[in-house]
């Protein structure tokens, strides 16, 4: 099982692509890998020959680094392996009990691309005692009680909740009873279904994901590590809207800017500017730094099916707002599909989270997604009637404004530091001719 993520632990093995004895080359998916983040295609990136599947699809929390097929030179004995285990590979692994620090994490986890079974440290000689089940007040096993997360596609995962088909109630006819995106769409409640018994529960216990767990503790985490401080301030766009309505005039459909590929240049000026929000706290061989990034790394908050990810706009303070368009649109449709691949999301020097499109949102915080040191929750767009003083006298204009907050991490940026990151964005915004320099 590779590491696909920093924080990956175990993953879900997908759909294979492979069957057994065909060839792989370089960059061939393999296998699908439901991971902590998302559902990824997992590239084999040496030639060989798929021996022994030793991980069926639907098998669920297999360690990193535990066996699950078996690759051989091209020209070798498939045969041979027919009858090989997973006890013959050297077994499971079990999961670590924490998470490995991000740094060492970065270091050493990498997708496995060799060829023969992932490694697997060497098992004890000493005979395996049975563990005790805990039980519920039944007197049956936890195991046997606690209601899994149902063997689903990403994709049939997504279709069911746009389109609010109860997920547990789809019979899988994928293999080992995988849920399809055709069962989704197939899917028809029992007609005249009998309501619910009297005194039944009115919820449902929903298990978390994965990616829904690894969201959970890296914010619970931020937010107890990093004692954030919020600083808001409300920019004038309507020279921005302006500029955006004339670009987009000129374009003759080759792009189409929006408001958050302008927010998302002028984050990265405004960083430039006060390098020291650029940056981020990292623990090095025992060693506290600051490590103070010399590209500006957007990530931008997107929302999919199976919770938020931060796909990277990388060098956006040199690429110019059309790259930023076309990478935010690429990067966004794939975050959704679950395709991004990991260094697609991992890293980032800055984060902004965009909830403009709900008019409902004026402003909102949003919490630092670490090791960055800040990110900009941006609010929708609102007319607001401003006094404007003429050689007439004072009349009324219509001013297009849009309430930012910015979050520190004061760890890392002081609260002089995040005032004047926040002045510099705004004379960016409000001034946007500024971008284009």
């Amino acid at each position: 099982m590779p590491a696909l993520s920093p924080t990956m632990q175990a993953g879900n093995i997908g759909s294979w692509q492979k069957n057994v004895g065909e060839t792989l080359a370089p960059g061939d998916v393999l296998v699908e890998i439901e991971t902590d983040k998302a559902q990824m295609d997992f590239e084999f990136q040496e030639e060989g020959v798929l021996a022994k599947i030793l991980k069926d699809t639907g098998e669920k929390d297999v360690a990193v680094g535990s066996p699950i097929a078996v690759m051989i030179e091209e020209g070798g004995d498939v045969s041979a392996f027919e009858n090989f285990t997973l006890e013959d590979a050297g077994g499971d692994k079990e999961p670590p009990k924490e998470a490995p620090k991000e740094e060492a994490s970065q270091a050493t986890e990498k997708p496995d691309s060799g060829s023969g079974t992932a490694p697997a440290k060497e098992e004890s000689k000493k005979e395996p005692q049975p563990e005790a089940q805990e039980s519920d007040s039944t007197g049956k096993p936890l195991e046997a009680v606690i209601d899994r997360e149902p063997n689903i596609s990403f994709a049939a995962k997504k279709l069911a909740l746009e389109k609010g088909v109860p997920i547990k109630s789809i019979k899988g006819t994928g293999p080992g009873g995988r849920v399809t995106a055709k069962d989704v769409e197939n899917f028809k409640a029992p007609a005249g279904a009998p309501a619910a018994a009297a005194g039944a529960a009115a919820y449902e216990d929903i298990p978390a994901s994965s990616m829904r767990k690894t969201i959970a503790t890296r914010l619970r985490d931020s937010m107890n590590q990093n004692p954030h401080y919020f600083v808001s301030t409300t920019l004038s766009v309507t020279k921005l809207m302006k500029l955006r309505e004339a670009l987009n005039a000129s374009a003759d459909g080759k792009y189409k800017l929006s408001v958050n590929d302008f927010l998302i240049k002028a984050c990265a000026v405004a960083c430039k500017k006060v390098p020291a929000v650029n940056s981020s706290w990292r623990e090095i061989d025992g060693q506290t730094v600051i490590r103070e990034h010399k590209t500006v790394d957007v990530s931008v908050a997107v929302a999919t099916p199976v919770g938020l990810m931060t796909p990277i706009v990388k060098n956006a303070d040199t690429i110019g707002l059309t790259a930023i368009s076309g990478a935010v649109k690429d990067l966004g449709k794939r975050a959704r599909d679950g395709k991004l691949k990991p260094d697609e999301y991992q890293g980032g020097t800055f984060t902004i989270s965009n909830m403009g499109m709900n008019a409902a949102v004026e402003r909102f915080t949003a919490v630092i997604n670490p090791p960055q040191a800040a990110i900009l929750a941006v609010g929708t767009t609102r007319k607001v009637a401003v006094p404007v003083e003429t050689e007439e006298g004072t009349i009324t204009e219509w001013d297009d404004q849009i309430i930012v907050t910015g979050s520190f991490d004061h760890k890392v940026v002081d609260g002089a530091v995040g005032a004047e990151w926040i002045k510099e964005l705004k004379k960016v915004v409000e001034n946007p001719l500024e971008m284009m320099l």
